[in-house]
């Protein structure tokens, strides 16, 4: 009797599959369930890396150049507006930096540290004027020094004799000078020293000469130390000086007294703000 190829191998997967059935139900009836989920994870897993690829830095570098584009277009804009405007804006600062008051008659002419001569031009025109029948003359600090020239016989003009040497020779009478005590530093030394004078003196208005580039801070570091006091403050910057608000920057010298005093402005504000 013959047997087809075909029914043969019915036969046999038949009984590889009555085999599998007795392993699966001896090894345990959720083995294969595991196995399947275990398939099913991988794939799921795999799945899951596949989508979550890491973004490209493209869109990131891309971003950062549009940044640095946009900074570099500002600055180019900025600059050319600045070199438009330049006189404009250069005029400007130097004409913060002045500041002059309507004068009357006052008690006192102070004169402020540094500049002596076109200070002592100044003085000596109001003065004459009539406005103040008194010059405080600053005692200023003695360079270094000096102590050793004079001791070997040399002689060096001290600030305070610029001052009166000066103002003699404008013919303003020696009687009018009213000299310092204190040696200073600075124009808040100063201002402490003036402020005990009139305190003192029970003088009610001042009339301060100064450098027009020191003119604003003058004004606000005396306005500070005589706070609280009835005085009337009038600053008259000397109109000898050669710096002028619309051309101060052509002068190297100029562009330096422009920049510490703003420096000195902004130092004087932050201190005042405790």
């Amino acid at each position: 009797m013959k047997v087809s190829l075909s029914s043969l191998r019915m036969k046999k997967a038949g009984n590889n599959k009555d085999v599998a059935s007795l392993l699966s139900e001896w090894i345990g009836p959720h083995t294969s369930k595991e196995q399947a989920q275990v398939e099913n994870y991988g794939e799921t897993r795999g799945t899951e890396l596949g989508n979550n690829r890491p973004i490209e830095p493209k869109s990131t570098r891309f971003r950062g150049h549009s940044i640095v584009k946009w900074i570099f277009f500002i600055l180019v804009i900025t600059y050319m507006v600045i070199s438009y405007y330049r006189v404009p804006i250069l005029t400007a600062l130097g004409n913060y930096l002045i500041v002059e008051h309507p004068l009357k008659k006052a008690d006192m002419i102070v004169c402020t540290p540094g500049s002596p001569l076109e200070q002592s031009l100044m003085a000596a025109e109001l003065y004459k004027r009539g406005l103040a029948p008194r010059i405080f003359i600053p005692e200023e600090t003695p360079p270094d020094g000096l102590e050793i020239l004079k001791a070997q016989g040399g002689r060096y003009p001290e600030t305070s004799g610029l001052f009166i040497a000066a103002l003699k020779s404008l013919n303003v009478p020696e009687s009018a000078f009213l000299i310092g005590k204190l040696t200073v530093d600075s124009i808040q030394e100063e201002a402490e020293e003036v402020r005990e004078v009139v305190i003192n003196e029970s003088y009610g208005s001042i009339i301060i000469v100064t450098s027009p580039s020191r003119a604003r801070r003058t004004y606000l570091i005396f306005e500070k130390v005589f706070e609280g006091e009835k005085l009337e403050i009038m600053i008259s910057p000397s109109r000898y000086s050669n710096f002028k608000a619309d051309n101060w920057w052509q002068r190297d010298k100029y562009v330096n007294e422009v920049v510490f005093e703003f420096q000195k402005l902004v130092y004087h504000t932050i201190k005042n703000l405790w």
